[in-house]
């Protein structure tokens, strides 16, 4: 099969339709219906079979689905790169981080670094740490913000600022003398508390800190995200774990928060790839970055 198949291969599975696919990629029917009939003769087996108006994929056609839906993402991977590279003399300086930095460290650094790089364009993304890595290797970023530890050959990880994980809880929850103090990891037993995805790397840390309390913490809400966990503890739906920054930031949603005992550290990880040396306004921004945190960090 050559890659033209492969494409319109996948773009019938997606539509189900000769019509739909030959659309999607932009070419006309005939030409669509002339390169399936091309890749069948080639391969000596029919792909589809029309049913109820549908093209249905034969079995061989489900044989070759997995592995050509990897070719067709190797693909666009490619392109994506290939696009990265055509642009990288004129892009603008580009960023992306974890939503939850986004939302509780990201406007006021950017608003700082703006004064002195008013005429530099930034865009702005938020993923997961999984997919910030994968920009970053396609070029689609100059800077990756994450609170996982990465290592991956080809990027290189600074710590901006440390901290330590915190509880979270509904205003008024407990009194401004506690709230001056550490809390006990065991003083959240039997509690009820918003459980974090524990795929996540800092999410699974808490589970194993928390799975052995006793009496158990009640956890009947799961929640991928940081700041969902706190807007669901500032609705009253019980307590959280959370990273610092999500803990801290300047929200209408108040919630009380206090440092946890055994003290989990928690580093703000600047990604960039290995190699390349930041351009002035990409070092500017690691400043105020930097600064921003550290003093979110300290109630500055």
């Amino acid at each position: 099969m050559r890659l033209r198949h492969i494409e319109l291969f996948q773009a019938i599975l997606q539509t189900g339709s000769l019509t739909a696919a030959a659309e999607l990629l932009h070419i006309s029917q005939p030409a669509a219906s002339k390169s399936l009939q091309h890749a069948e003769q080639q391969l000596g087996f029919a792909l589809f079979r029309r049913v109820r108006g549908k093209l249905e994929p034969t079995a061989e056609a489900r044989i070759l689905q997995q592995p050509t839906e990897q070719l067709s993402s190797d693909l666009q991977n490619l392109r994506r790169l290939a696009d990265s590279l055509r642009r990288g003399s004129t892009s603008s300086l580009r960023l992306i981080c974890t939503p939850t930095l986004a939302q509780g460290l990201l406007p006021e650094a950017l608003g700082r670094w703006r004064k002195h790089y008013p005429d530099t364009e930034c865009e702005l993304a938020t993923q997961h740490t999984r997919e910030i890595i994968q920009s970053l290797l396609l070029r689609e970023a100059d800077i990756g913000l994450t609170l996982q530890k990465i290592e991956h050959p080809d990027l290189k990880a600074d710590v901006l600022v440390q901290s330590q994980m915190m509880a979270i809880a509904p205003p008024g929850w407990w009194s401004e003398e506690k709230c001056l103090e550490p809390i006990r990891c065991q003083s959240l037993a039997g509690t009820n508390l918003i459980g974090l995805d524990a795929r996540d790397n800092l999410g699974g840390l808490l589970h194993n800190h928390t799975r052995e309390l006793n009496p158990p913490v009640n956890v009947s809400i799961r929640v991928q995200t940081y700041q969902l966990a706190r807007q669901m503890v500032a609705a009253g739906q019980g307590l959280a774990l959370v990273d610092p920054f999500t803990a801290l930031m300047t929200s209408a949603d108040k919630v009380q928060a206090r440092p946890l005992e055994p003290k989990l550290t928690v580093s703000l990880y600047a990604l960039r790839r290995v190699g390349e040396t930041p351009i002035p306004a990409q070092q500017a921004l690691l400043k105020y970055l930097k600064a921003t945190a550290t003093g979110l960090l300290q109630g500055k």
